[in-house]
């Protein structure tokens, strides 16, 4: 039952709200309070908790939801496991994890975590954002680690065994080395996150990006366009890198994400997807929106 809240706002929501299933393939939910920060932790934001983000989407009525575990919480997934315990319907949510990928220990843990949680863990999120130049880490915070170390193809093996995929979050100077591994192991998923942050390396590097849809099974997300633009929202210097990116994998390899916590934020990102996508026809809006993303985790219908 709605409460009095949720009543009240439920029809300012509906008025923002698109038509048709909506699944949020990208949000970060912190409760430091009940669950501290790892001492590793690369960034220490503010609280946003599950129970908030509960009554957000019911009155959005967002139909599911990935929870990619975020770096404050390094490979620490026990809030994770709390909000697959307290989410808003059965099979809500699904999540990422956070291993270090070149630790022998990894494929192991991976194994461990998704048998614990069948049919929850998707993909593994590997960060690679490191200037280029600088050399990969070997210690400390879980990122930037040696794409072609061959500790990385050993756990790229795993993610094959267990079905998950690798979702990364790099700039487009790793291309070429995330294409080295995406074509060696064909099978497995590759989402690349916020927009594969387009704009933040060359136009070559880019190239070298938009090259990866030849690989049937890699996916770019429409998320972050903030960090490819040099203007205020709705971000239009990012608009050509949009259709670029959609051009080039088309409107079934692309996934929507970041969709808020709020009534005011999820009305920016209803207005930034119908400014970046105002070419696409409905239902390539409507498969970008949700119906890929059912898929792509796989998501009841239901």
């Amino acid at each position: 039952m709605m409460t009095r809240r949720e009543c009240l706002l439920a029809p300012a929501l509906a008025a923002a709200r698109p038509e048709g299933v909506l699944v949020e393939s990208h949000v970060h939910l912190f409760d430091p309070k009940r669950f501290p920060y790892h001492p590793n932790a690369t960034y220490k934001p503010p609280a946003q908790p599950l129970e908030d983000y509960v009554r957000f989407v019911r009155e959005a009525r967002i139909a599911h939801a990935v929870i990619v575990h975020p770096e404050p919480y390094q490979d620490d997934h026990r809030y994770l496991e709390y909000a697959f315990a307290n989410e808003p319907s059965a099979g809500f949510f699904k999540g990422t994890c956070l291993f270090d990928p070149v630790d022998p220990a990894t494929p192991g843990r991976m194994r461990a975590l998704v048998d614990r949680l069948p049919g929850r863990i998707v993909a593994l999120r590997i960060h690679e954002t490191h200037k280029p130049g600088t050399p990969p880490a070997t210690s400390g915070a879980i990122r930037d680690r040696d794409l072609a170390a061959p500790a990385m193809a050993r756990t790229w093996t795993a993610a094959r065994e267990l079905k998950l995929a690798i979702q990364f979050n790099a700039i487009p100077h790793y291309a070429p080395q995330i294409d080295a591994l995406a074509s060696r192991f064909r099978e497995v998923p590759v989402i690349l996150d916020h927009l594969a942050h387009a704009g933040e390396g060359t136009a070559a590097e880019f190239d070298a990006v938009l090259r990866l849809a030849r690989l049937p099974r890699v996916y770019i997300k429409l998320s972050g366009v903030n960090y490819s633009s040099r203007q205020p929202f709705p971000h239009r210097d990012a608009k050509l890198l949009v259709r670029r990116a959609f051009d080039a994998f088309g409107p079934r390899r692309m996934v929507w994400g970041v969709l808020g916590m709020n009534r005011a934020d999820f009305e920016k990102a209803v207005t930034l997807f119908d400014e970046m996508l105002d070419f696409a026809n409905a239902r390539d809006r409507a498969f970008i929106r949700g119906g890929n993303a059912l898929e792509l985790y796989g998501f009841s219908r239901g």
